[in-house]
C-alpha cells in the first residue's frame, strides 16, 4: 500500500505541474493576445473553437473517459490491454471520418461558418490529434510524469510561436492555430510511444459490441456536458455579436483556469478509484473520494470568493479595459469552481467507477436543458452575463441530481469537511485582502498584494487550525525541498 500512496502522491504532484503549465500559458499568452486581437478576434476564435468542439465530441465517443476506465481495470495484462486499446483506436478512427465529412460539409454550406472556413479547417486539426492520441490509455496506466513533461514542452513552443507569430488583429487564425499546437501536437508522441504499452500488430478476433453500450452511454454524457460547458458560447455567437463572445470567453478563461487548479486531484484519482472498485477495495474507495472533496472545498472555496472580490483588476489585468463588460459575467459564474469541483468527484470519480453511468448521464441532461433555456431566455436581453447565469444554475441543477443519488455514500465525506474553519479562514483573509485594495493603485500591484494577503492569511489560519490535509501538504512541501537541499549539498 505504500508503494500505492507514493505513486498516488507522485501522480497528484504531475498533475498540479500539468495543471500549473495549462493556466501559466494562458495567464502569459491571453493577456497579450487580448488586447492584439480584441473582443471580436478573441469572439472569432472562441465561438469557432466551440462549433468544433462538437465534432470533436461526435468523433471522440464517451472513449476519453471509458478508455480510461475499461484500461485501468485489465493494465496488468498486457494482451488484454492490447486488444482493448486496438478496438477503441479503431472504433475512434472510423468516427473520426464521419466527424470530418459532417463538419466539411457545414463549414461550405452554413454562411456562419463559411465565411470563417479557413479558422474552422485549422481548429479541426484538433479532432485527428485527439483520436491517435490515446490520451485515455496514458491515464489508465497512470503515466501521468510522461504526460506532464510532454505537455509542458509543447507549450512552451506554442507560447514562443505565439509571440513570434500574432501581432494583429488579422493573426485571429493563426492563434487559433497555435491553441491547437499547444493543447493536442503533444498527441503525435503518444502514439510513437504506445508501443512500450501495447501490442501494435493487429490481434483480430475484435469484440467492438462489447464496448458500443457503455460507449453510447459515455457519449451521451459527453454531449450533454458539451451542450452545457460550450453551448452559451454557441447560442452567443448566433443570438449576439463575436464583441459579446470575446467579453463571455475573457470571463470563461479565468474560471477555466481556476476550475483546471481545482479538479487536479480527481484527474488523476479515476484510474486507482477504478482499481479499487475492481479489486473490492471500498474503504480505500471511500478514503480517496473524502481526502477528494475536502480538497475542493479548501481550494474552490477561497479562489471563488476571491475572484468575485477582485473580478474587475483580473479582467483588466488579464484582458484590458476593452473586456470591461467581462467583469460582471465572470462574478456571475465563479461559484461553479465549486460546483464543478464536487460533481467532478460525485460524477467522475465516484459514479462512473461504481458503474452509475447513467445518472451522470440523467444529471447532465437536465443540466443542458435547464441551460438551453435559461439561454434562450435572458441572452437576447443580457448577452454574456445572460449566458454565465444560465451556466451557473446549470451546474447547480447538475450538484442536486448526482448528491441525490450518492445522498447515503457521501454524507460521511461531507460532514467531515470543516466548513467553520474554511469560513472564518476566508473570513479574516477577505478583510486583510480588501484593506491591502484600498490603499493601493494599479490592476498588477493590487492582483499580486491582495493574493499574497488573501491566501496567505487563509493558508496560516487553517495551519493554526491545524487543519490535516492543509497540515500534510506542508510537511510534504517541506520534507522534498529539504531532500532536494540535502542532494545538492551532497
Amino acid at each position: 500500500m505504500g508503494q500505492k500512496n507514493k505513486s498516488l502522491k507522485l501522480n497528484f504532484l504531475m498533475n498540479v505541474m500539468l495543471t500549473m503549465s495549462s493556466f501559466i500559458f494562458p495567464l502569459i499568452t491571453f493577456p497579450y493576445v487580448s488586447r492584439i486581437l480584441l473582443p471580436i478576434g478573441t469572439g472569432k476564435v472562441s465561438f469557432a473553437t466551440s462549433i468544433v468542439t462538437y465534432f470533436s465530441m461526435f468523433a471522440q465517443l464517451g472513449i476519453p473517459t471509458y478508455g480510461i476506465r475499461v484500461c485501468a481495470t485489465v493494465r496488468d495484462d498486457r494482451k488484454k490491454l492490447s486488444k482493448v486499446a486496438q478496438e477503441l483506436l479503431i472504433i475512434n478512427l472510423v468516427m473520426c471520418i464521419l466527424s470530418y465529412a459532417v463538419l466539411f460539409i457545414a463549414i461550405f454550406t452554413v454562411p456562419r461558418l463559411k465565411e470563417e472556413k479557413n479558422l474552422y479547417i485549422i481548429l479541426s486539426f484538433t479532432i485527428i490529434l485527439t483520436s491517435i492520441g490515446m490520451e485515455w490509455l496514458y491515464k489508465a496506466l497512470e503515466q501521468y510524469t510522461y504526460i506532464t513533461m510532454r505537455s509542458v514542452f509543447f507549450k512552451f513552443v506554442a507560447l514562443v510561436a505565439m509571440f513570434l507569430l500574432v501581432h494583429k488583429q488579422e493573426d485571429y487564425i493563426l492563434y487559433g492555430g497555435i491553441t491547437i499546437m499547444a493543447a493536442s501536437a503533444s498527441n503525435v508522441l503518444n502514439l510513437v510511444n504506445v508501443h512500450k504499452y501495447i501490442d501494435l500488430k493487429p490481434i483480430g478476433n475484435y469484440d467492438f459490441k462489447r464496448h458500443i453500450k457503455p460507449i453510447v452511454i459515455f457519449f451521451a454524457m459527453s454531449c450533454a456536458t458539451t451542450i452545457y460547458t460550450n453551448l452559451d458560447t454557441v447560442m452567443l455567437g448566433f443570438m449576439a455579436t463575436d464583441a459579446d463572445v470575446g467579453y463571455y470567453n475573457a470571463a470563461v478563461k479565468i474560471k477555466s483556469i481556476l476550475v483546471s487548479v481545482v479538479t487536479s486531484l480527481g484527474a488523476v484519482l479515476l484510474p486507482r478509484a477504478s482499481y479499487y472498485i475492481q479489486q473490492g477495495e471500498l474503504k480505500q474507495f471511500r478514503r480517496i473520494t473524502s481526502k477528494a472533496l475536502t480538497f475542493v472545498f479548501l481550494i474552490a472555496t477561497p479562489l471563488m470568493v476571491y475572484f468575485i472580490y477582485f473580478a474587475k483588476e483580473g479582467i483588466y489585468f488579464l484582458s484590458g479595459s476593452a473586456y470591461e463588460s467581462a467583469v460582471v459575467p465572470m462574478q456571475l459564474i465563479m461559484p461553479t469552481l465549486l460546483l464543478i469541483g464536487i460533481t467532478n468527484i460525485l460524477g467522475i470519480q465516484m459514479l462512473i467507477p461504481m458503474g452509475k453511468e447513467k445518472v451522470v448521464l440523467y444529471s447532465e441532461i437536465w443540466g443542458a436543458v435547464v441551460d438551453v433555456i435559461i439561454n434562450a431566455i435572458l441572452i437576447p436581453k443580457y448577452a454574456s452575463a445572460g449566458a454565465a447565469i444560465g451556466t451557473l444554475i446549470a451546474e447547480f441543477v447538475v450538484f442536486v441530481v448526482q448528491f441525490r443519488f450518492l445522498k447515503d455514500e457521501v454524507k460521511d465525506a461531507f460532514k467531515r469537511i470543516h466548513y467553520g474553519r474554511i469560513l472564518i479562514a476566508i473570513l479574516l483573509s477577505s478583510i486583510g485582502s480588501l484593506w491591502i485594495k484600498h490603499f493601493l493603485v494599479g490592476n498588477f500591484k493590487v492582483l499580486v498584494m491582495s493574493a499574497v494577503a488573501y491566501f496567505g492569511i487563509y493558508g496560516i489560519v487553517l495551519l493554526l487550525f491545524r487543519e490535516e490535509m492543509v497540515v500534510e501538504i506542508v510537511d510534504t512541501v517541506i520534507k522534498n525541498v529539504l531532500r532536494v537541499f540535502r542532494k545538492s549539498r551532497d
